[in-house]
């Protein structure tokens, strides 16, 4: 079997539609800047019609175009207005796929390093037995909220940012960065379901969290004990978690701002291992990126270009 799978390799089955990564990533790079972001979700307007299309998504598509993406990203659930399904629905699917991703970085690193310590390849095995479950878990709360596997189109840029070549700075993105991430979306899913009475989505997600914090804390033992004795290699270590970190801050949807969509879920983080000094770090690096002001008016403006388009091409329709 081979080693270092790329993540286009991926297998899935034909229920799944592969979305192109450049979208999950560009964001964490953009400045603050309406023009920028503006230019930018045009050009992959192309590119994102053609990943929605057939999926649940295309009806987003149509009413905003690629700024669909940004009100996603920018904005919490609200559980009060009309669209409010589609996007938990959105998110749920895409946790779904987020814990097939973890499973196949937790399996991956059990495989890609045979000359690991016995006592790694236990702790990934045992995250790889709790990942199944989570996949399991997830399918059914998609099922629970009127959803099916497939629904949406599928991105691997959670397994293409975590999964490095190198053992310590592997278990520093899967489990340090994903795994982190995985804590402050599921907080915030269980703030959700509180808020909707949902108490079979509260608990389920509850239970998952509880294994989060122990995937987490794998990693914060494993990357000191692959960079022991070896300052720089820490630093090298420490500096990839750190890239991680940022593009999964997602322009500062997910950060310590007081805009922000997702909180970082500080005590969460705390239990789970995470230093204070960490955390400052972390919330300075994802409060970057665009405010949400700005994301609020390039999306506006990309909607009325978008919906322009359209007009003008039914026009063009309805003459010939």
């Amino acid at each position: 079997m081979k080693r270092f799978l790329h993540h286009d390799e991926l297998a899935r089955d034909s229920r799944f539609v592969r979305q192109s990564n450049a979208q999950s990533t560009v964001l964490a790079a953009m400045p603050d800047d309406l023009d920028t972001v503006v230019n930018a979700f045009e050009q992959f307007s192309d590119m994102i019609e053609e990943s929605v299309r057939g999926t649940a998504a295309e009806p987003l598509f149509e009413a905003y175009g690629p700024a669909f993406a940004l009100t996603i990203l920018n904005e919490p659930i609200d559980p009060d207005v009309p669209e409010a399904l589609t996007r938990l629905l959105l998110r749920m699917h895409g946790i779904f796929v987020g814990e097939m991703q973890a499973l196949e970085g937790a399996a991956r690193s059990l495989y890609d390093f045979p000359d690991a310590p016995w006592e790694f390849k236990m702790n990934m095995a045992r995250q790889c037995w709790d990942e199944a479950r989570h996949v399991q878990i997830f399918e059914k709360l998609l099922t629970h909220l009127g959803g099916q596997v497939g629904m949406f189109p599928e991105s691997t840029f959670l397994f293409e940012a975590a999964c490095s070549d190198d053992p310590a700075m592997r278990v520093a993105g899967v489990n340090r960065g994903l795994e982190g991430l995985a804590c402050d979306v599921f907080r915030d899913m269980i703030r959700y379901a509180e808020k909707t009475d949902d108490e079979k989505m509260r608990q389920a997600v509850d239970y998952v969290l509880a294994d989060e914090l122990t995937h987490v804390r794998f990693g914060s033992e494993w990357v000191r004990e692959f960079t022991k004795g070896d300052p720089e290699y820490l630093e090298r270590t420490q500096e990839y978690r750190r890239t991680v970190d940022k593009q999964f801050s997602f322009g500062g949807a997910r950060s310590d701002r007081e805009d922000a969509a997702i909180p970082i879920a500080w005590e969460d983080r705390i239990e789970a291992g995470f230093t204070e000094e960490e955390l400052k770090e972390l919330a300075t690096l994802s409060g970057g990126g665009p405010s949400k002001e700005t994301l609020r008016e390039a999306a506006r403006i990309i909607r009325e270009r978008h919906m322009e388009k359209r007009k003008a091409k039914s026009g063009e329709e309805a003459r010939s």
